[in-house]
């Protein structure tokens, strides 16, 4: 297994961020591509070459695209066809910049196939997922509004192997409960890349209300402070020992991707985590 970063969590700017995150002795990085300098419309090709050569030269790879929609992910059947061209943009993106991976959150996955939004994610899933088998990408689904049975039964009914797993261990602990390394056992034909990141649950309630707190842009009276909190890694709830074990045991030797989305001094905490994480990859040779 490798350690790498998200650059937008350093807040540094894309090729300061790079700069930063190798010199805290990450092996590569995830970059956000949804919007900005590194939207696909704001980079034509000698401009895609010249960020592969700069991250060549510092010595770097690019982990994974993050390609995240925003709002309620893919559950709009109204806005899907405008969602999924810009997604497969995104994955060419991946592709031209050395990565085969495009992590995204996709909405809430319903407990039941009944459930009308089911066969709204379906369906966009698919088409996404056939796309990456046609140019060699993965688009990888991000865990947290569900547990990892209704992720598993989700991507089993897709009609692609194009479609895997971003694993956040984090999370499940904050938002589901799940534990991740059973999360491990049950997700690990999909798993392509994972989010190193830690947290803390303190009132569990309905993902529907916290995914729907962040797609709509606030709820009146929801705190996320009353329920749930990041935390440098090692300080939440995740059993790292037991989740870094879980990943070697299924034969992951792919990405645990430092992402920090909060916190005062990210640099600090990210220089923490990728030490604490090069302890426990250590400790299982």
């Amino acid at each position: 297994m490798k350690i790498g970063v998200m650059v937008d969590s350093l807040q540094l700017g894309v090729r300061e961020g790079i700069r930063k995150a190798r010199a805290l002795g990450a092996e590569g990085i995830q970059l956000y591509a949804v919007q900005g300098p590194m939207a696909p419309e704001n980079l034509n090709g000698p401009q895609r070459k010249d960020l592969l050569s700069f991250i060549r030269d510092e010595g770097m790879v690019v982990t994974a695209i993050c390609g995240d929609p925003g709002g309620h992910g893919f559950a709009d059947p109204t806005l899907n066809p405008a969602r999924i061209e810009r997604s497969k943009r995104i994955m060419e993106l991946a592709v031209e910049l050395g990565s085969s991976v495009v992590t995204t959150h996709i909405g809430v996955i319903p407990a039941s196939p009944d459930h009308p939004r089911y066969g709204i994610l379906q369906a966009a899933c698919a088409e996404l997922g056939q796309f990456g088998d046609s140019i060699g990408a993965r688009f990888a689904i991000e865990t947290g509004p569900e547990t990892a049975p209704v992720l598993k039964r989700f991507i089993d009914s897709l009609s692609s192997g194009g479609v895997g797993v971003n694993l956040d261990p984090a999370n499940f602990v904050m938002v589901t409960g799940q534990d991740p390394v059973e999360a491990v056992g049950i997700l690990k034909p999909y798993i392509v890349h994972t989010h190193a990141k830690d947290g803390r649950m303190f009132r569990k309630t309905d993902p529907e209300i916290i995914y729907g707190f962040f797609a709509d842009g606030g709820i009146e009276d929801l705190r996320m402070e009353d329920y749930f909190l990041e935390t440098p890694l090692g300080e939440g709830q995740v059993d790292f020992p037991a989740y870094l074990g879980a990943l070697r045991n299924i034969g992951f030797d792919g990405w645990l991707t430092i992402e920090r989305e909060t916190g005062k001094d990210p640099a600090t905490d990210i220089g923490m985590a990728i030490r604490f994480l090069q302890a426990g990859l250590a400790a299982l040779r």
